[in-house]
Parts: C-alpha cells; structure tokens; sequence
C-alpha cells in the first residue's frame, strides 16, 4: 500500500531524535514518493523513497527512482534515472547521484549527461558545485552543440560564464576543420574558444598552428599571436599577429611577416600583409621585398607596396613606389614594376635606371624579358633615349654609347652583347693589354654593338654611316669627352640586397623586430576574453 506523506513526515521526524537546531543550510525538501520507508539494519538513519521520487533544494529539483535521504547530513543519493534540474540553465542526468545540502555539491556517475541551452556533456562522472556555479570531469567527455562536437580528457563547465576550460589534449570538430589543443576555454553560446599554449587547426583547405589564439567557430574569424601561422598546400604565411576569415580564405598578416611560396621558389616580406587566397593575389607594405629564385641566384624587390596576383602561371608582380631592386649581377631603380610570368617580361616603370656590372643603362622605357622554357632571363630592351655608361677604368673619363634603342642578349644571367640602334653616338677609351690609353673613341653610326665580358665592354662593332675617329688623348677637350644627357649615377647604384631600402625602412624594420622580440620574451599567457565574448547574450536580447 502507497504510504502518505503524512507517513513520510512522521518518519522523518522519529529519524531526528536530537533537538532541530538553527542552521544556515536550507533543508532538502522531499516533495513526493510513491513509497517511503525506514530500515535501520540496511541503511541506519537514512530514509528511503522509491518510485517517483522528487525533492528539492534552494533552487534545484532532483528526480529518480529511489534514493536514500540523510536528514541530519542532509545529504541525499539517488538511483535510476536521475535528474537534477537547476532552472532553466542546466540539466544534470545519469544511473546514480549524490548531493549534499549543506555545501550544495553534487556528484552524478553512470552515462552522466549533462545539459544547457547550448550544450550537452557526456561523459562517466561529473561534479558540480552550485556556490561557484561550476561543473567538472575527469573522465573522457564528449561535448556536442550545434556547431562543434568536443572531445576531452577532462574539463569545467562555468556555468554563469556558458564556458567550458580544458586543461588537458582537447579535440573540436567542426564540418570545415578540426582542432586540437592542451589548453582551450569554449563558449558554448557564442563558439568563441581561446588556444593557449601549441594548438592546430587542420581542415582541407589549410593547416594552422599557434600559441595563443582566438576562433570564433560560428562566423569562422579567428585571430593569433604567438608563434603563429597558417599554411596552404604551396604558401606559408608568418606573422606576429594574424587575422583569418575561412569563408572568404582572407588573412591579413601584421609585423615580421613572412610569405613562402614553395611552387614559385619566392618569398615576400613585409610588416603588413593580405592575402586573399581564392583571387590568388597578396599585397604587401611597411618594407615589403619579394625574392625570388632564379638561376642559382636570388633577385630582391622592394617598393612601399607590392601586389601579386594570379596563379603560378599567369602570376604578375607588381611593385610602387620608388621601387629598387637587386641581382647578383645586375639591380636598378624605377617608379614601379610590373613582372608577369605569362609573358614572362618585367617592365620597369617611371624613370628606369639599370646596373649591370659596372655598366649604367637608362632610357624611357626598360623590359627585361625571361624565357619560359629555360627559366632564365633572355633578353633586355630599352627605347627612346637609351644611355649606357661606365667609368673608364683608370682615367676619370667616361665610357658613353647613346642612341634611340637597346637590345640586348643574356647569357646565364649576364648582359653578353648589345645593340644600340638608330643616332648610335660613342664615346671610349681604348686600352691596350697593359691598360695604356691608346686613344679615345668617338664616333655616330646607325647601329653599335658590344660585347661584354665579365660585365665590361670587351668590343665595340659600328654599322653603316660611321662618322668620327679616334683621338689622342691630348686632341680631344674635355667638353667633346662627354655625349648631350650624360648624367653619372654611380653613387646611386644598388651594390647589395641591403641597399634597396631606405634609412626610413630599416627604422621601421629594427622598431619591428625589437618590438616582436620584447613581445616573445614576455611570459605567454592566455588571450584577453573579448568584449564580444562576454556581451554575446546581451547582444541576442537587445536584436
């Protein structure tokens, strides 16, 4: 026969013998059983309920088939079925449970699941302490919301917070990506996780690795500091911060960046950098240079801004802005460059000025054109007011050819010959073996040819209408010696990668180092949580 609450109350009562002294702790409340009884010999000074059983503590319902209530501890542990409800913020379900009033602590064991509004943990067994508001696992728990499933070792659940803290390898999985981590904080309405510490994030498309980083794993932004980078199949991209979009496969990349692209053998470099990896094209500024290898040798560009763009076979740099550039054997200056490795000719632009060994080469307009096949550079044109000139080796004389037109052919990376065509004008001073001045040189002719060897003019070929001679050195005045628009820029040449920036660019390149390196000398800690992170639900209120 179903024994009445009356019987229950009258149980109770016999149960607590000694006088009911003023306690700070709330009673636990038995609301309903469907049978209630007491037995001394199986379990002293307990009271046991079965079948329905509902009791209540300060804010929190408990549900379950039995349980035996220790009204002096008041201290309670439930069989079969058990529930624990706090509100409406979070569920606590499993085959056995332990709760104890006074401290408001409870332990649930057997398939324990735990449930909020924006989560559920499975795992083995779980405590939760109701004065902090927090929720914790040993055992190996699963953790799945709309968006991620997690899986740890352990874990916390701050339950005021929504968020989940793993301190041990955690694993979340998402459709686009999956990632790993020993020490991660998860939001569980927002998405938000915070990376501490060395943490990867693999998906199809690309591999990051960071330690100390942002994801928000709902609108697939993050953002990373420490020790960081993302890498695609054929690119790496390093910085000491970096900001990534997935649905738009955008990063921007921010001090001490560093873009390796291992398809085309090159490297840009830069204190700021986008990438927008579906355009295939980057831009680059705040000392940019791009390097790359050709030929056994490396060619550095440098310009305030450099974008590339276009698929390894149709890629064109471009570079503005007081562009330099340097070669083992070769560098120059112009306003801006435009290469293209379809055509596989580099236009410089604006005022070109071209060194080659010890040779000075100007004109209006300058290609360098490679050849696709050999991958090496081929040859070299300059039209409309070409000028070439070098230093005569021991005088203080110059060597001048200067015409309409130039053409040139490499060989392995060299300047071999030239022809300078149409108003072909020169001036030279002729050597002998032993370096003596044999006489100077000047002539006009249609077209000049010369040979270079070691990066000097070896011989010189005059075509058609040759007009001049070659005087001694005594004949010939010093204001015949010089060809109308000889100017020497000798002190302008780029002699080594390190001459292409500016005293400005190396200011912001050594202010940028030393800031990284005080940044990575500083104790890592965990990421500042974003106010973002924090106002999401008053956000969702106030839309």
């Amino acid at each position: 026969m179903k024994k009445s609450l009356f019987f229950i109350c009258c149980c109770l009562a016999i149960l607590s013998s000694k006088p009911i002294l003023a306690q700070a702790a709330k009673k636990i409340v038995v609301e309903h059983s469907d049978y209630a009884d007491v037995n001394q010999v199986e379990m002293p000074d307990a009271f046991l309920l079965t079948g329905n059983v509902r009791v209540s503590h300060d804010g929190v319902v408990l549900t379950c088939n039995k349980a035996y209530y220790f009204q002096k501890e008041n201290y309670i542990k439930a069989f079969g079925n058990v529930q624990l409800v706090q509100g409406d913020t979070l569920y606590l379900n499993s085959k056995y449970a332990e709760y104890n009033g006074n401290v408001k602590k409870a332990f649930a064991a057997g398939d324990a699941f735990m449930s909020s509004p924006d989560a559920t943990l499975a795992t083995d067994t779980i405590n939760f302490d109701r004065n902090v508001q927090e929720a914790y696992y040993s055992s190996p728990g699963t953790i799945i919301n709309k968006e991620n499933t997690l899986k740890s070792k352990s874990g916390k659940y701050y339950v005021a917070q929504k968020k989940f803290q793993f301190l041990t390898a955690v694993t979340i999985t998402n459709p686009n990506y999956v990632i790993k981590s020993n020490h991660l904080d998860y939001y569980s309405n927002s998405g938000h996780s915070y990376l501490f510490g060395p943490s990867t994030i693999t998906s199809k498309t690309n591999y990051i690795y960071t330690e100390k980083g942002f994801y928000d794993t709902k609108k697939n932004l993050a953002h990373f500091l420490r020790k960081s980078y993302i890498k695609y199949e054929d690119r790496l991209i390093e910085g000491d911060s970096l900001y990534y979009d997935r649905n738009k496969e955008f990063a921007s990349a921010t001090r001490n960046v560093k873009i390796t692209d291992s398809v085309n053998r090159a490297i840009v470099k830069g204190h700021y950098a986008e990438i927008y990896k579906k355009q295939d094209s980057m831009f680059v500024t705040k000392r940019a240079v791009a390097v790359n290898f050709v030929q056994n040798d490396s060619v550095y560009i440098h310009g305030k801004r450099l974008m590339v763009t276009g698929k390894e076979n149709n890629r064109i740099i471009r570079a503005y802005n007081n562009v330099r550039f340097y070669k083992t054997d070769m560098s120059g200056k112009c306003d801006s460059i435009h290469s293209s490795s379809k055509t596989a000719i580099t236009k410089l632009i604006g005022n070109p000025i071209l060194w080659n060994g010890e040779s000075q080469i100007t004109g209006d307009i300058m290609h360098l054109i490679g050849n696709n096949n050999t991958q090496k550079l081929d040859s070299l044109k300059v039209l409309n007011n070409t000028f070439l000139v070098s230093k005569d080796t021991l005088g203080t004389g110059y060597n001048q050819v200067k015409g309409l037109n130039l053409f040139g052919k490499f060989e392995e990376g060299k300047l071999h010959d030239v022809d300078i065509v149409k108003n072909a004008e020169v001036v030279y001073f002729m050597r002998n073996d032993t370096n003596e001045l044999i006489g100077i040189n000047k002539n006009v002719s249609s077209k000049i040819n010369l040979i270079f060897e070691d990066s000097a003019i070896e011989t010189i070929t005059f075509y058609n209408q040759v007009d001049g001679d070659i005087y001694p050195d005594k004949d010939l005045p010093e204001n015949a010696r010089k060809l109308r628009g000889l100017v020497w820029r000798g002190d302008e040449r780029i002699k080594s990668k390190d001459d292409i920036f500016s005293d400005e660019d190396n200011e912001l390149n050594d202010k940028m180092i030393e800031a990284g390196k005080k940044e990575d000398a500083k104790e890592n800690v965990p990421m500042k949580i974003r106010k973002e992170t924090l106002n999401y639900d008053k956000k969702k209120k106030t839309k």
